[in-house]
């Protein structure tokens, strides 16, 4: 369970371990049990956290405006998916309409 910050009128501040469904709802303070409200007064601690965790969350936080799309990444001329590179479709067209795939498996039959 998260430890998660309240803020006692009379008392000031105080930490309190609990579950994540809780974390909006006030909390009885520890000296007086007066209910306290959730106050922030710590940023989360990123230095503990392993770089794997630490990069996702600056890419999510990068992307959360303009998420990358394959225009944005700049793909050049010589790009297989959207340059002059296109591949020719290996499919013919017979003279009574019907398509055949010679380099493709022949042995399979269509469904």
């Amino acid at each position: 369970m998260p430890n998660y910050d309240f803020n006692c009128p009379s008392c000031g501040g105080f930490t309190e371990n609990r579950p994540m469904s809780l974390s909006a709802e006030p909390c009885d303070c520890p000296d007086c049990g007066t209910s306290s409200p959730r106050a922030f007064f710590t940023t989360p601690f990123f230095a503990m956290m392993d770089a794997a965790t630490r990069a996702a969350i600056g890419t999510n936080e990068r992307s959360s405006h303009a998420p990358k799309t394959s225009k944005s990444l700049g793909h050049g001329p010589g790009c297989g998916c959207c340059g002059a590179g296109v591949q020719k479709s290996k499919t013919l067209l017979r003279a009574d309409g019907s398509k055949t795939f010679p380099a493709a498996r022949p042995w399979m039959i269509s469904h």
